[in-house]
């Protein structure tokens, strides 16, 4: 019963993970690179008008859900006492899924602080400094699937 709550709770983390990883990728790789092309002002606006609304609740659901996936995964894990080839890499997951929140926890606010500002030069500073965060985040959370995928490779 314990491995089948196991597999279970890794294989929910591994897809949890794996859409925010996707989401995460895309704000990094496509999004954030268009402020360069489209100007920060019409990039600000497109932010505004979909990740700062329907987005808003998209992310935090996303987001709080695989980062609790991979804390109960690691629990369940260290609870069944698996191996240490299986473990580490779920011990790693949920380390990195944690660090992701706290990349997030500073992330969010200056991202949501864009609705206070107008100005072109306030906005790529604004965007620059979310940027840097963004980057470390998205190391995070490439890292905790990079775990996850490692430990279905050790199951196959």
């Amino acid at each position: 019963m314990e491995d089948t709550i196991l597999k279970t709770a890794l294989l929910t983390a591994t897809g949890l993970t794996g859409l925010l990883c996707g989401a995460s990728l895309d704000q990094s790789i496509k999004q954030l690179p268009a402020r360069h092309i489209i100007g920060v002002q019409a990039f600000s606006a497109y932010a505004k008008a979909a990740d700062l609304k329907n987005g808003v609740i998209w992310y935090a659901v996303l987001g709080i859900s695989a980062a609790l996936a991979s804390i109960i995964t690691a629990i369940f894990a260290w609870h069944g006492h698996i191996q240490a080839s299986l473990a580490l890499p779920i011990y790693l997951a949920a380390g990195f899924a944690v660090c992701h929140t706290i990349c997030t926890t500073q992330a969010a606010p200056t991202y949501h602080s864009q609705k206070k500002i107008s100005d072109e030069e306030s906005l790529t500073k604004l965007f620059n400094k979310f940027e840097k965060i963004q980057t470390f985040r998205s190391a995070f959370i490439v890292l905790n699937l990079g775990c996850y995928i490692w430990v279905l490779f050790l199951l196959l």
